[in-house]
């Protein structure tokens, strides 16, 4: 299997049908791609142990690096093969603490994408329903 002349919608869906296995971050920060369009892409995410802050509770890092790859992931979606993409400016606000060992839901959107930037927004949610972070990037895309 040649990635090199996948397009990233076609990346992203052979890691949901588990033809391409996860980045390795996911064995540092569980995440997975459990949905994916053109434009929008969704993450499942579980905060444990390992991501503690001193005071105990999820650390706002976890928060970040979720909402940072499903922004950047939705942006991926939209490029053709041999296309990439990198953070260059991250806007968080977290809204509620980050339980840990609860299956969280991500959700990516594009929502701009011009020849050489890529803008996207994000949202951090409990499985329930309930809105923990939110975020903006903005990507450098390398045609």
């Amino acid at each position: 299997m040649n990635i090199e002349t996948f397009s990233g919608l076609e990346i992203l869906q052979a890691m949901v049908s588990k033809d391409l296995p996860i980045p390795s971050m996911c064995d540092t920060l569980p995440m997975e791609v459990i949905k994916v369009e053109k434009g929008k892409v969704s993450f499942k995410a579980m905060a444990n142990e390992k991501h503690l802050n001193p005071m105990g509770g999820v650390h706002g890092g976890f928060a970040a690096t979720v909402l940072d790859s499903v922004t950047g992931c939705a942006i991926h979606s939209m490029l053709d093969a041999g296309e990439g993409y990198g953070t260059i400016d991250l806007n968080i606000k977290m809204v509620r603490p980050v339980p840990k060992n609860e299956r969280l839901i991500a959700e990516g959107t594009v929502i701009n994408i011009s020849k050489s930037l890529g803008i996207s927004e994000a949202k951090l949610k409990s499985e329930k329903g309930k809105l923990l972070a939110t975020a903006t990037v903005t990507c450098m895309i390398f045609r």
